[in-house]
């Protein structure tokens, strides 16, 4: 992820490192302990935000391409393919997983919503959506967040458990 655009302040490898981390502890407290099921997971992880090395919108769906262009590097089978290609997409918003693993993605994607670094994050994606024109000035950010906020769910037992009620207090201080 060394070609991505220093402009992308949020959609960065950091974040992409702490997806990992966070699926890798979600998948932990969920009792996810299969090794190829994880292995199926992190491979998620690392590629779920790769389309924004060629573009800002749909880069779910470049993601998934890039990852079908790496595939064979690994050796998966259609049925592992089929996994991981659901798994990043499970990370489209809004959110919509059809299992587990999907969960684990979807609340570790947006894991820092319910963690004390919240602010400093998600001023980082207001920079970045105000210079990809998503909004076009602090007033819509805060109105765009605070309903996202409103909206957003997690999906496993340990994120709302975790996450949901810190979740619940930045909301408040917005």
């Amino acid at each position: 992820m060394d070609g991505l655009e220093k402009t992308l302040t949020y959609h960065c490898k950091e974040h992409t490192l702490d997806v990992l981390e966070q699926c890798e502890r979600i998948a932990g407290l969920e009792g996810v302990t299969d090794p190829h099921s994880l292995y199926l997971l992190k491979t998620a992880a690392m590629y779920h935000d790769t389309g924004f090395l060629e573009g800002y919108s749909s880069h779910e769906d470049r993601s998934c391409h890039i990852f079908l262009q790496d595939a064979g590097l690994y050796h998966f089978n259609e049925r592992d393919k089929s996994i991981i290609l659901g798994l990043i997409d499970a990370t489209r918003l809004p959110q919509k997983p059809g299992n587990l693993l999907e969960e684990i993605i979807c609340d570790a994607d947006l894991d820092y919503l319910g963690r004390p670094d919240f602010f400093a994050t998600s001023d980082a994606l207001r920079q970045e959506f105000l210079h990809y024109k998503v909004v076009e000035n602090n007033a819509q950010w805060e109105a765009l967040q605070l309903n996202f906020l409103r909206k957003h769910h997690y999906f496993t037992k340990s994120s709302v458990q975790l996450r949901a009620p810190v979740k619940e207090q930045n909301m408040q201080k917005l």
